[in-house]
């Protein structure tokens, strides 16, 4: 390891160690309330999540479905990293400072074809949007590298979502501002609240250059900043992470046969590194057709997105009496696809 990346991880860690800090000091209620000991005791809240109380009071932290321990604060308080709630597009012909090889996450409902760039989700892990008439999230968490697209209808109503401030196994926690129940992003599944235990649906989208969804759909629409001002969009805040030897606020096992922080193509518990499949160049498993070309930036290399190294743009559609559609599929680290998926298997050769 050489002594810039020594240096990186070290900030890296006194960083995210400040903010935790300060993310919890914030979440504490003022001694003259009784303090948390007394709310969870009056809620019947669980002890791990009595500091929780007081910016939670309607999440039901008696039900969940993994081990409150296994939540650890990110450092923002809850909404700290502000979802997009009222998204706002541009034609992807007028667009301005977006660079041609440059990542965004594309969805495309019937006619509707949008495009949601890293440059912006960065800084707000969550769009709630409507696509072609369907309610969706579009998530992305930097820190496993997992960009998702979810349904927001369940069981006869329509969930919007905010971010906890909080990670598990290094994952983005959403909650649904219905229930306030708490979701795993990397899984759509409520793990803490009245909503535990249900899944949302994933939809099939892409990570792909900017130059490749406006060739394929030249009158598709852009994400674009509500106020270009509030944050360094087009800028990295995570710069080298995805050079690290070790992914942020993660304690868990780790990949026995691929470095942690090394990218893997996932359908369900089946993956490929991104080494493999770009040597490859096409791989076929049963239904499922993968390829890789040339041509998307890292958006976790480089300070400034447009300038991270090529990691390619992959494809994942699965075989249809109509011809190839698009497959629900995962672009993750490994050590998050490990974690989520410790049964499964990735290929690296």
């Amino acid at each position: 390891m050489t002594a810039t990346m020594k240096r990186l991880i070290k900030v890296g860690a006194i960083c995210v160690a400040v903010a935790a800090a300060i993310g919890l000091a914030l979440l504490l209620p003022p001694a003259s309330t009784g303090g948390v000991a007394g709310a969870a005791a009056e809620t019947k809240v669980p002890p791990a999540a009595a500091a929780w109380v007081a910016a939670w009071p309607k999440t039901d932290f008696s039900r969940h479905s993994v081990k409150l321990s296994e939540i650890r604060s990110g450092g923002p308080p809850k909404d700290g990293i502000p979802p997009i709630d009222d998204p706002k597009f541009q034609d992807a012909g007028k667009v301005e400072g977006i660079a041609a090889t440059e990542p965004v996450i594309s969805l495309k409902i019937g006619d509707d074809a949008r495009a949601y760039p890293l440059a912006v989700l960065m800084w707000h892990e969550i769009a709630n949007d409507t696509v072609g008439g369907v309610p969706v999230a579009v998530t992305f968490c930097p820190l496993c590298n997992a960009a998702v697209v979810f349904d927001r209808r369940l069981d006869g109503r329509v969930l919007d979502f905010g971010t906890t401030g909080k990670l598990r196994k290094s994952d983005l926690v959403m909650y649904d501002r219905q229930t306030e129940s708490w979701w795993q992003q990397f899984l759509g599944e409520a793990i803490i609240g009245t909503m535990t235990g249900k899944r949302l649906t994933f939809l099939p989208s892409r990570i792909e250059s900017f130059a490749r969804f406006k060739e394929r759909f030249p009158k598709g629409r852009v994400l674009v900043p509500n106020n270009p001002y509030m944050r360094r969009y087009g800028a990295n805040p995570y710069a080298g992470y995805d050079g690290l030897a070790r992914p942020f606020l993660y304690d868990g096992a780790m990949p026995a046969n691929i470095a942690p922080l090394a990218r893997v193509v996932s359908i369900g518990k089946v993956a490929w590194s991104l080494d493999f499949v770009r040597k490859r160049k096409r791989i076929e498993h049963g239904d499922y057709v993968i390829t890789w070309s040339a041509g998307q930036n890292s958006a976790l290399d480089s300070p400034l997105i447009a300038r991270g190294r090529d990691v390619g743009n992959v494809v994942v559609q699965r075989k249809t009496e109509k011809g190839l559609v698009d497959a629900v599929h995962g672009i993750d680290f490994a050590f998050a696809f490990h974690a989520f998926h410790p049964d499964g298997v990735i290929h690296v050769k």
